[in-house]
């Protein structure tokens, strides 16, 4: 066979080349030597090679299947002969394509590939780093890097694959309420330690005052505040105890129409008024009472041991004496001196605990029948404080309805109906301790205004239905409606005292109301981005 191969002649493939460049039509790239060379073409199921010519002329005949191992070469001729093909394999000069089994793809000959045919699916051949135009009805693809590349089926066209998507999708506001809802929930091995230890202090102030010969020898422990209502959020650092102390007939007389703050006076007490030293005239002096007691407290704090206790410096206008325990976690223990009184609930009160058409009419009625209390809360007078008043405490009422929020007296139990109040509560309370983390313009407000807030939303909507934990962000804004209008009015009326505005300017300053509005707004309409800055 070596013998019998026919020797190259370049003129045959030169001379079609030549034609061929002036045919060709405009925009095409100039051709190269070996015009007439054929290049086959790609896809796994064309294995046609398509040698250059004149556009215009006829298809021509396909080429025989080339064979492993054997070359098929094409000419001009429209049948080559077996023998030419077979002569044409190893001859200097010319490629041999690679055998259609292998992974492979076949480099491109010198010279210009013509563009793929319309119908073509195939993405065309790169000639040694030279782009052919892609045919009109073809999709874009990315040019092919150079070298060989192995077909891999579809996937395989040059293009890469696109890497999936790494990021979440967009957290929506209901999950992220319940988010934070589930990182405030108090830890019960945490609440264990520090309710353990709390007692214990309590405890032993208590016993202290009971033995002890003073004004105080008869008070008792009443648990109020956030932690006993099971509204505490984020941490058990905070603790609010009442020390109760009976006084009998008393005669109250309502500071400067407030409804709010009173001069407690005495009616007269057969064998005299233990409390007498604290008189001013006839007037019980909150500021002198609330010195004694802090002074007492302090004596009793330096006999506890074993548990590292202190006495916090005194707040101007505050009721009550804060210890600071180091567990070794700080723990605040407001310790409030509180009056208790059994008599009738003043004639301020009268309209107030608007329950009626929410729990009823005989739970309003039971409530009325219990006593009241009255702190040492001074009224602010100017930038000061009047010291003989105090003020009327509802605390105690506060605690049941927070207990018994529902219509249905199942509401929340353990095989009731749960509904989303407290969360809603506890939500509004962790927005305004978080902002007032950042601004010390908003010193003046407390969590007392967002409670007030909501047990008016509570009576206002009193359905359990309306509070349906899946409609949580709904509820929560319709809640942060109330409370911003609250603020734009400056009307925040007391619950029990409904004459009583704790957003009047006496109260809070319109500065320091305007900045909360401002900053609660923003919260609002940006998602709450300061849920997710502490």
């Amino acid at each position: 066979m070596e013998g019998q191969r026919r020797r190259p002649t370049a003129p045959r493939a030169k001379k079609p080349a030549a034609k061929r460049a002036t045919t060709e039509p405009k925009g095409t790239v100039a051709a190269r030597p070996h015009a007439g060379s054929c290049v086959p073409q790609r896809g796994a199921r064309s294995r046609r090679a398509e040698c250059d010519g004149d556009p215009a002329e006829k298809p021509r005949a396909q080429a025989p299947r080339a064979r492993p191992g054997r070359a098929s070469v094409r000419t001009k001729d429209p049948q080559p002969s077996a023998t030419g093909a077979a002569g044409d394999a190893g001859r200097p000069g010319v490629r041999e394509p690679q055998p259609p089994t292998a992974p492979e793809v076949l480099e491109v000959s010198r010279g210009v590939r013509e563009p793929q045919p319309p119908t073509a699916p195939e993405v065309p051949e790169v000639s040694r780093g030279v782009r052919e135009p892609q045919p009109p009805t073809a999709p874009e693809v990315p040019e092919v890097a150079r070298g060989p590349r192995g077909r891999r089926g579809a996937r395989s066209t040059g293009q890469q694959r696109a890497p999936r998507a790494s990021r979440k999708e967009p957290e929506t506001l209901d999950k992220k309420l319940k988010r934070v809802l589930g990182n405030l929930k108090l830890k019960r091995d945490e609440i264990s330690v520090a309710a353990e230890v709390v007692n214990e202090v309590v405890k032993s102030l208590l016993k202290g005052m009971q033995t002890r010969e003073s004004e105080f020898k008869g008070v008792q422990k009443l648990n109020t505040g956030s932690y006993y209502e099971h509204v505490k959020i984020s941490a058990p650092n905070e603790f609010d105890v009442m020390f109760k102390l009976e006084v009998p007939r008393i005669d109250l007389q309502e500071y400067r129409d407030t409804g709010a703050f009173y001069l407690v006076k005495f009616k007269r007490i057969p064998g005299g008024n233990p409390l007498s030293h604290f008189l001013e005239g006839e007037v019980l002096s909150a500021s002198k009472m609330l010195s004694r007691f802090r002074e007492i407290i302090k004596k009793e704090v330096k006999k506890i041991e074993g548990i590292d206790v202190s006495v916090e410096k005194e707040k101007p206008g505050s009721p009550a004496v804060t210890l600071l325990i180091r567990n070794p976690e700080e723990i605040s223990v407001d310790i409030i001196l509180a009056l208790e009184s059994k008599g009738s609930w003043p004639i301020s009160t009268k309209e107030g605990l608007p329950i009626k058409n929410w729990l009823g009419t005989k739970v309003r009625t039971k409530l009325r029948q219990g006593p009241f209390y009255l702190v040492p809360k001074n009224a602010k007078v100017g930038n000061g404080f009047q010291g003989k008043t105090w003020r009327l405490s509802f605390s105690h009422t506060e605690k049941y309805i927070l207990s018994n929020h529902g219509i249905e007296k199942t509401c929340c139990e353990s095989a009731g109906v749960k509904c989303c109040r407290k969360d809603c509560l506890k939500l509004m309370k962790h927005l305004l301790e978080q902002l007032k983390k950042e601004y010390q313009e908003l010193d003046e407000f407390c969590s007392y205004y967002v409670k007030t807030a909501i047990f008016h939303m509570w009576t206002e909507n009193p359905q359990d239905s309306h509070w349906d934990p899946k409609q949580l962000s709904t509820c929560f804004d319709e809640f942060l409606t109330f409370f911003v209008e609250c603020l734009r009015t400056e009307k925040l009326m007391h619950y029990f005292i409904p004459k009583f505005n704790l957003f009047s300017q006496e109260e809070i300053d319109q500065k320091s109301r305007e900045f909360l509005l401002e900053k609660i707004e923003y919260e609002r309409n940006n998602g709450f981005p300061i849920f997710d800055k502490f």
